[in-house]
């Protein structure tokens, strides 16, 4: 069983370290800073195994550079990208294998917030960056948006218990836009409570179960009629097609 770690970097970003069992190795995934990843690695520790990159923006690989003038470990990151420092280009279906102490580690293209976003699943955890939040979805910064729909269209298929660990701590901004859309969605109310007293008591409200994100995050929902009639309201027109309300939803959170 895995072990994971939040490092919390700048304003809102999470850096994840992946700890193997029955081990002081750890994945480092999307370091943007390298100055608190070194310093948990020194309070725990824990000792580097390789590094994890889903997207080329500043936030997400800015301390690789510094990273790897202490240690000597493998990059992976996206083939579509151009991220300097990177050892081990991956795509789609590849599988990665680090060491007998960690678990597989399969790799998704999810394009959509920029052109060759990736995501990592291992175990039943989903790092997935900023192609999929708590609540919500990433901004289009290189991709389309038929990119990013079909990408989340993929992920929604994962089971239930998914846990998803994306990089930043958005979730309460994206339930507010989501009651926007979702008034009366009971299940979630429920879970802007419960995130209201996680954020209160400063705590973390990631990861986030796929099953929550089914049932609440709108962008997933683009399917359902009472999304899709929030949708046409805001646009002032019918939609038809769910890729079409979700281009709507895009659009109406930038401007919401």
């Amino acid at each position: 069983m895995l072990k994971i770690h939040a490092v919390n970097a700048f304003q809102d970003n999470y850096i994840w370290l992946i700890q193997a069992e029955h081990s002081q190795q750890v994945l480092i995934v999307d370091p943007g800073d390298a100055t608190p990843v070194l310093n948990t690695l020194d309070t725990l520790g824990l000792i580097p195994a390789a590094i994890l990159i889903t997207h080329h923006h500043a936030d997400h690989v800015g301390g690789i550079t510094e990273l790897l003038s202490h240690f000597s470990v493998p990059v992976y990151g996206p083939v579509q990208e151009r991220i300097p420092h990177i050892t081990h280009p991956v795509s789609d279906q590849d599988e990665i294998e680090l060491d007998p102490l960690f678990p597989s580690i399969k790799v998704f293209d999810t394009p959509g917030h920029t052109a060759g976003h990736i995501c990592y699943l291992t175990e039943n955890k989903l790092f997935c960056g900023d192609t999929l939040f708590a609540g919500g979805c990433g901004r289009l910064l290189g991709g389309t948006a038929s990119e990013l729909f079909a990408s989340l269209q993929r992920l929604k298929q994962l089971p239930g218990d998914t846990q998803i660990y994306c990089a930043h701590e958005y979730t309460q901004a994206n339930l507010r836009f989501a009651k926007a859309v979702d008034a009366d969605n009971q299940a979630l109310q429920q879970r802007i409570d419960a995130v209201a007293d996680k954020r209160k008591h400063h705590l973390a409200t990631v990861p986030s179960l796929m099953a929550d994100e089914l049932a609440t995050n709108p962008f997933l929902r683009c399917d359902t009629q009472a999304i899709k009639k929030a949708a046409e309201r805001f646009i002032g027109r019918p939609l038809n097609s769910s890729e079409a309300v979700f281009t709507t939803l895009r659009r109406w959170k930038d401007q919401f």
